[in-house]
């Protein structure tokens, strides 16, 4: 039989493939689909790699040792800090001093003056406020402003004064921006300088004004609603205890006239103190 095909026939064939939507060639020469694939050389086995010298290990640098800059101000290390120097001063000027040159509380930075004291080192009242305001960082003085005002005439209604028988201070030396309330840390650190302040100044009472300062000298979380007018015993350092009087601060009995009968009373309850004392 012949393989040649007839014209008639592969006319035929192109006009099937047509038909069947086969009109474009893709290779010159016919592929046999079901051939077997010719035989494929096997891959050589690799070489083992050359040996190479080993890189000597150099030793790493030493790393570079911390500056020696100032603690974070919410580090618990500034309290330390300012409970070991405070502890290191001898007297209230010494202590003054030491407040006065401290960096780490971040209420100096904004402040325009350190409000360490007012009134007679040793007198018999230590009054403790809570912190300077505006007209104290202006002038340097703690309640120099109109609560501080309204506190001498409360005071000067049972016979004390400031310049004869008061000392007084704050428990922060700083104004706190805006009279904000003053952060954990800020009172903290400047604790470390109040207690010691207490134990120098050696007072016979200790009346402390407002709430903030009730609440971080006497250690407790009780609100000054509950603490008004209750005597309370302070035990300090150095073995000593002092009678400690919480009472609402003269900003509050400002806002709130009708809490001055209670304030009176209080100063009342410190006259009676004070004569049991001995020392009016």
């Amino acid at each position: 039989m012949s393989q040649t095909l007839a014209r008639e026939d592969i006319e035929s064939l192109l006009r099937w493939y047509v038909d069947q939507g086969i009109d474009e060639a893709i290779g010159e020469a016919a592929i046999n689909r079901f051939a077997a694939p010719p035989p494929q050389a096997l891959p050589l086995p690799a070489l083992p790699p050359a040996p190479v010298a080993p890189t000597p290990i150099r030793p790493l640098p030493a790393a570079p040792a911390p500056p020696r800059g100032p603690v974070p101000i919410e580090s618990p290390q500034l309290v330390e800090d300012a409970r070991a120097l405070a502890q290191r001063c001898n007297n209230v000027e010494e202590l003054e001093a030491a407040v006065r040159a401290f960096e780490g509380c971040a209420l100096k930075r904004t402040a325009k003056n350190t409000v360490f004291a007012d009134g007679v080192p040793g007198s018999p009242v230590m009054i403790v406020g809570e912190a300077p305001g505006a007209d104290e960082d202006r002038l340097g003085k703690p309640f120099v402003g109109v609560s501080g005002q309204l506190m001498d005439r409360m005071f000067e209604a049972i016979g004390m004064s400031r310049e004869r028988d008061l000392y007084i201070t704050n428990i922060l030396f700083w104004r706190p921006p805006g009279n904000r309330t003053p952060t954990v840390a800020e009172q903290a650190v400047c604790m470390a300088f109040t207690r010691r302040h207490i134990e120098l100044a050696r007072p016979k009472v200790l009346v402390l004004a407002g709430g903030t300062a009730a609440k971080s000298v006497l250690d407790t979380t009780e609100g000054i609603m509950r603490l008004r007018g209750k005597w309370a015993s302070l035990g300090l350092d150095d073995g000593r205890a002092v009678p400690t009087l919480p009472t609402f601060h003269p900003a509050y009995l400002l806002r709130t006239p009708a809490s001055k009968r209670q304030s009176w009373l209080d100063l009342l309850s410190l006259d009676r103190k004070l004569r049991e004392l001995g020392i009016r």
